[in-house]
């Protein structure tokens, strides 16, 4: 063999083994389609453009803009072939259309097989809200299905990143994609709930975000399942609205106090966190010290008031005031007021204080029988009417009572308004005080002497007496005597009725006539009197015959002769 014909074969060899690497090269790139993700190798990196071994004669071209950071040589990419042969000699590809084309196998996967995917809520819109899930990628979240609670400011919700479960995936002249957010954190809490229940015990310390308020508490977010802070275990103390103790969205250390696994409910303990004071109570206060507290509460029956926190004791109505009537406590307190009391009683397993504000100071009704001694004549006001009587305030606090049947000893009054006014100033006499009972008892009737004495000790029972009618009834006569006492003849003393009926004998009588009666009861305990005209009669007959018993001479007259006189003096 020549030199040229050994020439001639190796130039042969060096074609062959040129069109073997094409082969090699052409054949795996004609096997690939436009469209379809290819993985290569960063060979070069720069500013516009990086280029990738994808395993043919030229490299793929890519903008570097496409990457979200800059790859480093050597680094393996996946990447769409997107032509094969340019007017270039290049190959291009896209790293971009490589991120689609992987995320909505991504979005299909997660569709079909129930996994969340990650968004960001771009804008609100009507009926809910514009999801960006990236790669130019818009889904739609309904209203209803963005949040376990009512969405009541949707725009809050715009720039949240979180993941949502894939609802609905179609197309009708553009891709749709329905997301729910609700339903990924529904299923995320279920699962946070029972992990909640098999591992948390009763006295564990957790950590929860206050989520809304109630008249009664708070409810606290322990990681999308709700425990309740009840408003009487935020504080050992009186607690008379929860957001004086908790803020909106705070998040804080609670202890757990119970657990109830058949319901799946929780309580929540913010004052479990210290000490119960009660503990020390018997250490710092007892019967009878006066100590300072705070006015939480007024009630009907009393006022609650704070000596420390959690140590909140009672002061009832009756124990406000020694000589103040008090119809409620805030007649003389204020919630917030500062106060010194006293401790009358205390019961610590029952966690109760009974206190006093009275007892504070002095008892005014220990020197009242000096102040006010019964005899003691006052002129006072009128403070109040009742259907009994009247209370005249005699000092600040201190009121004394005039029943209605001391107003007058002769006139009865139905109603005190008959004799009083309010506001009127009157004259009148203290005749009990008792201390004890925190009483006064006072007359105007007593200002003078009782007339029924008078009329007793002047008419004692038999004497005659004179007097006019004031009033004329069916069953007698009204008579007022001295004092301006009434008395009453009965019909049937008013004549004797064998003689003259009452009907007619009446007939004779007319009110404001004077008429002479003989006294025939006077009872002055009772106020009671009765007159007789008929026994006037008999008197004076029984006088009349005296006469014809004797004479001046002392000759004895009889009563044969008396009857003698009689017949003549009807001849």
């Amino acid at each position: 063999m020549t030199d040229r014909d050994v020439q001639s074969s190796d130039t042969s060899v060096h074609q062959q083994l040129q069109e073997a690497l094409q082969e090699q090269y052409l054949q795996p790139l004609d096997e690939l389609e436009v469209g379809q993700l290819v993985e290569g190798t960063v060979i070069q990196t720069g500013p516009e453009t990086t280029f990738i071994d994808i395993g043919y004669k030229s490299e793929g071209r890519v903008p570097t803009e496409e990457f979200d950071e800059t790859p480093a040589v050597g680094d393996t990419v996946e990447v769409v072939l997107v032509n094969k042969e340019t007017l270039g000699g290049g190959v291009v590809v896209s790293k971009r259309k490589a991120d689609e084309k992987r995320f909505w196998k991504e979005l299909k996967d997660a569709f079909n097989d129930r996994k969340p995917v990650e968004g960001t809520v771009a804008r609100a819109i009507k009926g809910g809200f514009e999801v960006d899930l990236g790669h130019k990628l818009r889904a739609f979240n309904p209203i209803s299905k963005m949040d376990t609670r009512r969405v009541e400011n949707a725009e809050e919700y715009v720039g949240l990143t979180s993941k949502f479960y894939v609802e609905r995936i179609y197309s009708e002249n553009r891709v749709n994609i329905v997301l729910s957010r609700r339903d990924y954190i529904e299923e995320e809490a279920t699962k946070r709930k029972k992990e909640f229940f098999e591992h948390v015990e009763i006295g564990d310390v957790v950590e929860g975000s206050v989520k809304s308020f109630t008249s009664f508490g708070a409810f606290v977010d322990l990681g999308g399942f709700d425990g309740l802070l009840h408003i009487n275990d935020m504080s050992w103390g009186h607690v008379n609205r929860p957001k004086d103790y908790v803020k909106r969205g705070e998040t804080m250390a609670l202890k757990v106090i119970r657990m109830d696994h058949e319901n799946q409910k929780i309580n929540l303990s913010l004052k479990h966190l210290t000490e119960d004071p009660w503990n020390h109570f018997e250490a710092k206060y007892n019967t009878d010290m006066v100590v300072k507290g705070k006015v939480t509460k007024l009630t009907d029956f009393g006022a609650f008031i704070e000596l420390e926190e959690g140590i909140e004791g009672l002061a009832h109505i009756s124990e406000l005031s020694w000589v103040k009537r008090i119809n409620h406590p805030k007649d003389l307190l204020q919630v917030g007021d500062e106060v010194e009391t006293k401790i009358l009683d205390y019961d610590v397993p029952a966690g109760r204080v009974s206190l006093g504000l009275k007892q504070v100071l002095p008892n005014p009704w220990d020197s009242m029988n000096d102040k006010f001694p019964e005899g003691m004549r006052l002129t006072r006001k009128v403070k109040k009417l009742t259907n009994a009587g009247a209370f005249i305030e005699l000092d600040e606090g201190i009121d004394g009572f005039l029943h209605v049947d001391d107003l007058s000893w002769t006139k009865r009054y139905k109603h005190p308004s008959a004799a009083l006014e309010e506001g009127q100033e009157i004259e009148c006499i203290v005749i009990q005080t008792d201390p004890e009972h925190h009483n006064i008892r006072l007359g105007i009737k007593q200002l003078s002497e009782d007339p029924w004495d008078s009329l007793k000790k002047a008419y004692p029972e038999r004497s005659i007496i004179d007097g006019e009618v004031t009033n004329i009834t069916d069953f007698g006569v009204f008579v007022r005597v001295q004092g301006g006492i009434e008395g009453l003849i009965n019909k049937s003393q008013l004549s004797d009725p064998r003689e003259v009926p009452f009907e007619k004998a009446v007939e004779n009588v007319n009110v404001g006539d004077k008429i002479r009666a003989v006294v025939t009861e006077l009872n002055a305990g009772r106020q009671r009197l009765s007159l007789s005209v008929r026994e006037l009669a008999r008197q004076e007959a029984r006088q009349e015959m005296q006469k014809y018993i004797g004479d001046e001479d002392g000759s004895t007259f009889t009563l044969g002769d008396m009857l003698k006189d009689k017949d003549k003096e009807q001849e």
